[in-house]
């Protein structure tokens, strides 16, 4: 493919798209629902990603029926999860093309819906990683009204870079992320989870199976 849009900014997701935690959170969400004698399988995995913590909960509380309170399963899943969080890695692919593109000059941000605290566990031992981005936005900024797949923190991104929006290459794994971004008016490549539909994924302006296949010259980037 030849792109002729313009991209001068690049914007990343972080979970499952930087960094593996997708598997954290669905083992750690599967054995919550396992209390109450649900399975939190595919189907709600999908409906939950790239979500803020609260909007996540409160999906999957509604589609398995659990007896809970969104500060309740919280409570439960922030019981579980802090400990398992340092030992996420990142996704193939992502410090090689993070890097490339911090070396070409180019501005990189992260616009992810994680809120901080989380964000600091999961990022431990990657501080000189986060060096490379110039700007990291996180879900439970007070500028950010409403999560994904509302455009809002694409749109707080792009205004914080000075970038104009129409010139943004976003980086998503997740439904909510795409649909966020495409309402943005950005461009999109998604790397699905391997576990989704890619065919639910036509409106990105490319699908990948990984980060290792993004080749820049199909943008117009360095190389």
């Amino acid at each position: 493919m030849s792109n002729l849009r313009l991209i001068t900014h690049i914007i990343y997701d972080f979970d499952g798209l930087l960094l593996n935690t997708e598997p954290i959170h669905a083992q750690v969400n599967q054995t919550i629902a396992a209390r109450y004698g649900k399975t939190f399988d595919a189907t709600v995995r999908t409906k939950v990603m790239g979500r803020r913590a609260q909007d996540s909960a409160q999906v999957i509380i509604d589609v398995l029926s659990l007896p809970l309170t969104v500060e309740e399963y919280l409570a439960q899943k922030d019981a579980i999860i802090y400990d398992l969080y340092p030992a996420a890695c990142p996704m193939p692919g992502a410090m090689e093309l993070t890097r490339h593109f911090h070396q070409a000059q180019l501005p990189q941000a992260i616009a992810s819906s994680s809120s901080r605290r989380p964000f600091q566990y999961k990022t431990l031992h990657y501080q000189d990683w986060l060096q490379l981005f110039d700007l990291i936005v996180l879900g439970d900024d007070p500028a950010i009204a409403n999560g994904k797949p509302a455009p809002d923190i694409f749109l707080l991104a792009a205004e914080r870079l000075g970038a104009v929006p129409a010139h943004c290459l976003v980086f998503e794994d997740s439904l909510a992320g795409l649909f966020a971004a495409k309402q943005a008016g950005m461009a999109v490549v998604a790397v699905p989870d391997p576990i989704m539909d890619k065919r639910l994924f036509q409106a990105a302006d490319q699908v990948l199976n990984s980060l290792t296949e993004f080749n820049p010259q199909d943008w117009n980037l360095p190389l």
